[in-house]
């Protein structure tokens, strides 16, 4: 029996194109592998199908990765929620695959509680209300087949526009729009009704708005990368043209950090301010918030970032089995 962590195995439906697929291997999976194997621990991704679980004998389940049987001893499982509009089929799923894997006995560095919270961007602003830096005000819609009767109406007497609109689930700058009217919200309401996709709106912060994500690790902010939108662009992900640097913490944020490791137990996270030229609004936490290719080329910032990120794992996994074994 292995003493210490030995692999992590990364719980992903299987959904994106073979083009998606090698841009996400090239930006972060290899390096992911190469750290890992450094660390002397494998790094492995598996769609939740590739799980299967012998509970045929009460209280001793016995789980099978690919057909390989693996231990809580030495493997963790990394169960984020990934919710694009391809994984619409797979959400039930991962969320039954965590709960088994959860109930038997292995660590998930990322609780599924946890993981439901941020998923849900105004979940999270309500978890996170008491934030030293306020949450982006917010406007949750579902968009189900009686949107045309605008029952949500009463819930934007509050909303200025221009506003942003977005999924409340999505990730990486998708489906981030600008509504100028309560118009062309109704518009955008009606398009995401096609898709049951639930909306949230918020207020404009204005062009030019700033991106800066805190990279924390073990209580620690590791990396500080700021994203800037170009042009009209509404937000600043890359996928939407942003351009990214590295930057010092700001003293403002570095005020938070210890606010935001004692509610999210997790030991590797990510989150999101966004500035408006005047002030910071909270805007998301990411609890797998993925440790990309650096803005200047220099892979040096990616691997210690990746690294740290592992080895709180590792230490987090050994924690755990002490206090079970306790």
């Amino acid at each position: 029996m292995s003493e210490t962590l030995q692999r992590i195995c990364w719980v992903f439906p299987d959904r994106e194109s073979a083009r998606q697929g090698a841009l996400w291997r090239r930006v972060f999976w290899d390096a992911y592998q190469k750290v890992a194997a450094e660390l002397g621990m494998s790094f492995t991704i598996h769609a939740p199908d590739a799980i299967a679980v012998d509970g045929l004998r009460a209280g001793r389940p016995r789980v099978y990765v690919d057909a390989e049987e693996v231990s809580p001893d030495d493997t963790a499982f990394i169960t984020a929620l990934y919710s694009l509009p391809y994984h619409t089929m797979d959400v039930f799923n991962q969320y039954a695959v965590y709960a088994v894997l959860e109930h038997a006995g292995f660590y998930l560095p990322i609780p599924p509680w946890l993981s439901a919270i941020v998923n849900d961007k105004l979940a999270t602003n309500l978890f996170l209300s008491g934030s030293p830096i306020p949450p982006i005000p917010t406007v949750r819609i579902g968009c189900g087949r009686d949107v045309q009767h605008r029952l949500y109406e009463p819930a934007l007497d509050g909303l200025t526009f221009p506003a942003i609109v977005k999924p409340a689930g999505w990730a990486s700058g998708w489906g981030v729009c600008l509504a100028r009217s309560v118009e062309d919200l109704r518009g955008l309401l009606s398009l995401a009704q096609g898709g049951d996709t639930t909306l949230v709106c918020q207020p404009y912060l204005g062009a030019g708005t700033s991106d800066y994500r805190l990279h924390v690790v073990d209580g620690r902010v590791e990396a500080v990368l700021v994203r800037s939108p170009t042009g009209d662009a509404p937000c600043s992900s890359r996928s939407r043209g942003g351009s990214m640097r590295f930057a010092p913490l700001p003293g403002e944020l570095a005020a938070t950090v210890d606010y935001f490791t004692e509610r999210i137990p997790t030991p590797y996270f990510c989150v999101d301010f966004l500035h408006d030229g005047t002030r910071f609004w909270l805007s998301e936490i990411e609890t797998d918030g993925a440790i990309g290719i650096n803005p200047d080329g220099d892979a040096t910032v990616q691997h210690d970032l990746i690294a740290a990120r592992f080895g709180a794992y590792r230490r987090a996994h050994a924690a755990w089995r002490e206090a079970r074994n306790a």
